[in-house]
């Protein structure tokens, strides 16, 4: 069913795509045939924000190995309640593509007006009083001060999955931001027809949403990493420890092959003095780090600033003045994956930490969800 679902829905799907060109089914070789076969089998389709991905095939796996390990696999907390986590980040992030397609999905799964509350911001009016507790720490983990308010809302085992979620859905929002449009509906849909057709589509994906992928099946898409100390809240849970470390590792190497180290070491920078809070309106607050760097690389650190702090100010004119020095379609990938999942592990720093180590020292971390 997912790949003849692919396979229909492919031209529409590689048309969302902006500023690259991905690679098609019968063009690709391995490993992207690989992580597209699993898509399929596992997600149901070759979604864009994995096809978004594929002129760099290593950050291809490295994102599709953390979105189906926290997503979709696993056994201790419910498919519906994953699909808050990753509504209610994208919400939090102005990613409206991705709070789109995870409302459909949630929809397709629980009946009630839970993932339109979570999409519209209106949190507290969940009354599932779970999925509202998951979705209120979701929505608050953007801001290190938002989410030291908040208490990890499952027990340890559990808050592990949905962190993997909340850091996947902060990784995939900033990509899908720049790559992507506002809707995964053509733009000639007209408004009316918007909901019933996001309906549909919840539907559609129900079966593939349905089904528990089994956990660890991505892990050999990439080599064995060790997993860096922001991400050990995911030890004690193999197949998501594994997925973050493998594409930790997978990123960074994106970054030596297509950010200047001057760039990332200026990002770095910015990034450990960063609280989650709007960089600023505009794009002004941008001009300061990136003076510090050569000429020829200020380009590349404006759009991987911005990637990872702003990532909805991106725009066709810094897309346009990277490619001037940097026309490949595999660099520019790398470098927005590379600065996309520096801020995903920043944020995860304090995502977790904190509260984990409350839960631990005796806190029961509210209701359990099997």
């Amino acid at each position: 069913m997912g790949k003849m679902l692919s396979r229909v829905t492919l031209p529409g799907t590689l048309s969302q795509v902006r500023h690259v060109s991905p690679v098609r089914p019968r063009e690709a070789t391995a490993p992207v045939t690989r992580v597209y076969a699993q898509a399929e089998r596992d997600f149901g389709m070759l979604a864009p924000p994995l096809l978004l991905h594929s002129p760099a095939p290593e950050t291809l796996a490295a994102s599709w190995t953390i979105l189906r390990e926290s997503l979709l696999a696993g056994a201790l907390v419910s498919r519906p309640v994953r699909e808050a986590v990753a509504t209610a980040v994208s919400a939090g992030n102005a990613c409206p593509y991705c709070v789109d397609v995870h409302r459909a999905t949630m929809d397709g799964l629980v009946p009630g007006r839970h993932a339109a509350e979570i999409a519209d911001g209106r949190v507290e009016a969940v009354t599932d009083p779970v999925i509202r507790q998951v979705a209120a720490w979701a929505r608050a983990s953007g801001t290190s001060a938002a989410a030291a308010r908040h208490e990890a809302p499952l027990p340890e085992e559990q808050t592990r999955e949905l962190a993997g979620v909340a850091v996947t859905f902060q990784y995939l929002n900033r990509m899908v931001n720049i790559f992507l449009g506002d809707s995964p509906l053509p733009p000639e849909v007209p408004d009316r027809a918007r909901g019933g057709l996001m309906r549909v589509f919840g539907l559609v994906m129900r079966p593939a949403a349905r089904r528990a992928a089994e956990p660890g099946d991505s892990l050999d898409l990439l080599p064995d990493a060790p997993l860096p100390g922001e991400l050990s809240w995911a030890d004690g849970t193999p197949h998501l420890a594994g997925a973050f470390a493998r594409a930790a590792a997978a990123f960074e190497g994106a970054g030596r092959r297509s950010v200047p180290a001057p760039v990332r070491e200026m990002v770095t920078a910015e990034l450990a003095a960063w609280n989650g809070e709007p960089a600023g309106l505009g794009r002004a607050w941008v001009t300061g780090p990136v003076s510090g760097l050569p000429p020829a690389q200020r380009p590349a650190g404006r759009l991987a600033l911005l990637t990872a702090m702003a990532s909805y100010q991106v725009d066709q004119a810094v897309i346009d003045e990277f490619r001037s020095g940097t026309p490949g379609d595999r660099a520019l990938v790398e470098l927005t994956s590379w600065a996309s999942m520096a801020a995903a592990r920043r944020i995860a720093s304090w995502l977790v930490t904190a509260p984990l180590a409350r839960t631990a020292e005796g806190g029961d971390g509210g209701p359990s969800l099997t």
